[in-house]
C-alpha cells in the first residue's frame, strides 16, 4: 500500500482519535500528518497482526502524546458533533459538551481514552478491544461505564 492509499484511506479516522485526544484542529490536523509520515517510515514493521487501523492509532496516540510534551498544548471545544445514542447526542449543545468534556478529564484511565476513542473517533468497540488488547466486551463494558460515572457526576452538579 502506497502513501497516497494509506492516507485515503484512513486519514479521517485517525483525525477523528487524535483530535478526541487533543481537542484542538490545528495540533490534530499537524499530529495526523506526522502520524502517516511516521507510518510510512515503520510500515516494514506492520506486521498485520492488528486492523491497520489500530496499528495507526497507536502510531498516532504516540505521536500526539509527543507533540503534547514539547507543546504543552490545551483541550478545547469539538469539532464535530460525534454520532451516537442519546447520550452522545447531548454534546450537541455546547454548554453540555464542555460540562461533559470537563468531566471526562477528571476520569481514570482507562475510561477516559476508551469514552473518547468511541465518541469522539468513533471506533467500534472491536477497535478499541484490539487497541488495548482486550476483548470487545471489555471495551463495551469500560465505555458504558465510563459513560455512567459522567451521566452521574453531571446531574449531581
Amino acid at each position: 500500500m502506497d502513501f497516497d492509499e494509506l492516507y485515503n484511506a484512513y486519514a479521517k479516522d485517525v483525525y477523528r482519535y487524535v483530535y478526541s485526544l487533543c481537542q484542538n484542529r490545528q495540533t490534530a490536523e499537524d499530529v495526523t500528518s506526522e502520524t502517516f509520515l511516521n507510518a510510512i517510515k515503520a510500515i516494514d514493521r506492520f506486521k498485520g497482526g492488528c486492523n491497520i487501523r489500530v496499528w495507526l492509532c497507536q502510531i498516532a496516540k504516540n505521536t500526539c502524546r509527543n507533540t503534547a510534551k514539547r507543546n504543552k498544548f490545551t483541550a478545547g471545544m469539538p469539532a464535530e458533533p460525534p454520532s451516537g445514542d442519546n447520550f452522545e447526542l447531548r454534546l450537541l449543545n455546547r454548554t453540555q459538551a464542555f460540562e461533559i468534556h470537563k468531566t471526562l478529564r477528571l476520569l481514570d484511565e482507562p475510561y477516559k481514552e476508551v469514552f473518547s476513542l468511541r465518541v469522539f473517533a468513533e471506533l467500534s468497540f472491536a477497535d478499541i478491544g484490539e487497541l488495548f488488547k482486550k476483548s470487545e466486551s471489555w471495551a463495551r463494558v469500560t465505555y458504558h461505564r465510563a459513560k455512567n460515572k459522567i451521566r452521574e457526576a453531571i446531574e449531581h452538579d
